[in-house]
């Protein structure tokens, strides 16, 4: 099992924790309750720092239940590196309210997942042709 060290920032809210027995990722909470304006960005405070073990990095990624609070995370993915890892560097979900009305969140409100993986560094071979023969492009398998 792999040892993360946390900080909460606000100790009233629980832990981040796997909802259930086959979660693939730990829910992550509101530290605040927020008001986001139609079609704009807002960062949400996640509750967390962390210093993840070296090679690692962290996924967030919206819960499947988001889109339905018209919602969604404005960069797709958020990406938190190894060296982000300070006291203060509390993790933040850029959110994109994409309906016409304000949409709240509650503070404890859970609105990311957060997965800890592995990186392996890469060494990039640069080739001016590819040896491979070409697929037919983008969207290619999926004609008919």
């Amino acid at each position: 099992m792999l040892k993360v060290q946390i900080k909460l920032f606000d100790q009233n809210l629980p832990l981040p924790e796997y909802k259930s027995a086959g979660a693939a990722a730990l829910d992550l909470y509101s530290r605040l309750t927020m008001e986001l304006e139609p079609r704009q960005v807002a960062y949400v405070p996640l509750n967390i720092a962390l210093q993840i073990p070296e090679d690692h990095f962290v996924l967030l990624s919206a819960r499947s239940s988001l889109h339905k609070k018209g919602l969604m995370m404005a960069n797709g993915v958020g990406i938190g590196d190894y060296d982000y890892r300070g006291d203060g560097d509390e993790y933040l979900a850029a959110l994109y309210n994409f309906s016409d009305q304000i949409v709240k969140i509650e503070k404890g409100e859970r609105l990311v997942q957060m997965l800890i993986l592995k990186r392996e560094k890469i060494e990039l071979e640069q080739l001016t042709v590819l040896p491979a023969d070409n697929r037919g492009g983008f969207g290619s398998t999926g004609r008919k």
